[in-house]
C-alpha cells in the first residue's frame, strides 16, 4: 500500500524553512523539492541496526587500555 504525499509537511518545508513564495512553491517538480530539502537537511540515512552495531563491535572491538577502565 502506498503513502499518501504529505503535503502538509512539504508545503510547510517549502513556504516555511525555504521561503518560498507560494506560487514558486507550486512550479516546483516533486524532484526539485527534493533536491532543495536534501540540500538543506542532508541525506536521509537510515539508523544503524543494533544486529549491525554488535557485528561491527565483535569484529572491530575498542582496544583495552588502562584508562578506560579507571585504572
Amino acid at each position: 500500500m502506498m503513502k499518501p504525499f504529505p503535503w502538509r509537511a512539504a508545503m510547510g518545508f517549502g513556504v516555511g524553512v525555504l521561503r518560498l513564495a507560494p506560487d514558486a512553491f507550486w512550479r516546483m517538480t516533486p524532484r526539485e523539492l527534493a533536491a532543495a530539502i536534501a540540500a538543506v537537511r542532508g541525506p536521509l540515512v537510515a539508523p544503524l541496526k543494533r544486529v549491525d552495531l554488535d557485528d561491527l563491535m565483535q569484529r572491530f572491538p575498542d582496544p583495552v587500555t588502562e584508562t578506560a577502565h579507571g585504572r
